[in-house]
């Protein structure tokens, strides 16, 4: 029995049971759903300033993605989600976006050509990827593996825990480290349960979501070393590419994305001139 009225039970639900991360932010946004933890991808549905995360290296590494996010432009955006029926109870730490072939070696730009290429359906990785000369491929994720096995497509991007967790190091014989974004996660909660809840109780979510968020960043980097570990392990060869091709080429599909996508464009400022 809870000894305290502030106490709360959170019941989880992994591995998509209550549907796709799409649905399931509807679903907090009416308020059938209480609580989502998502990438920030399917979150550019439905608030577009998001799709700013899309943009290709736009954040140096790692640690300077999580800065922004933890810091004053990232609490302005999860204040805005308030007007798209949400609340942001934070950002989670960031997932690193690099690519990964069932054969082709990927050590610079030119070597994205033709490649046919499963990416999310954002505008972001779309226009990236066409710009890098390669093919995005519009496919369910849960087809990935086989259509990686069957040669469907050639290649696809993610984290290095993802595709451990994922079990796509046993269709894959690259994974290069390209770095092309950095996705934020997020936390999301419905506003209308928030405010049926008392006082003492919002209290105890924020709380407890202000310490899973500071937990995050080590988690994930711990995640990601020991992912690194398992790929070279396997035999999978990892490729550190010539950055700098992909980098001119992926800046160069910021103005479109802009002009595409005018809602990122205060957003965007604000993140180029704190990561100047």
């Amino acid at each position: 029995m809870c000894p305290s009225a502030a106490c709360l039970k959170i019941n989880i639900f992994p591995a998509g049971q209550l549907g796709g991360e799409v649905k399931m932010i509807q679903a907090v946004r009416t308020g059938t759903q209480d609580l989502v933890i998502t990438g920030g991808g399917p979150v550019e549905n439905t608030a577009k300033e998001f799709s700013v995360y899309s943009f290709p290296y736009l954040f140096k590494d790692l640690d300077q993605a999580n800065s922004v996010m933890q810091g004053p432009v990232g609490q302005e955006m999860l204040d805005l989600l308030s007007k798209h029926r949400l609340l942001g109870l934070g950002f989670i730490s960031p997932i690193e976006r690099n690519i990964f072939t069932n054969g082709k070696r990927i050590t610079n730009a030119d070597d994205m050509k033709g490649l046919k290429i499963r990416v999310i359906q954002g505008q972001g990785f779309v226009k990236t990827y066409e710009a890098l000369g390669a093919q995005p491929t519009p496919m369910a994720y849960a087809e990935l593996y086989t259509a990686l096995q069957n040669g469907a497509v050639d290649a696809a991007e993610n984290s290095p825990d993802v595709f451990v967790q994922d079990k796509f190091i046993e269709v894959s014989k690259t994974y290069t480290m390209a770095r092309v974004m950095y996705m934020p996660a997020l936390m999301l909660m419905s506003p209308s349960r928030f405010e049926r809840l008392s006082p003492e109780q919002q209290q105890v979510i924020r709380e407890a979501a202000a310490a899973a968020i500071a937990s995050a960043d080590s988690h994930y980097k711990k995640g990601y070393a020991d992912s690194m570990k398992i790929i070279k392990d396997r035999g999978v060869e990892i490729i550190e590419p010539d950055i700098e091709s992909f980098r001119q080429i992926g800046g160069s599909v910021h103005a479109g994305l802009l002009e595409s996508l005018p809602d990122t464009k205060p957003w965007y400022e604000k993140i180029v001139a704190q990561t100047k």
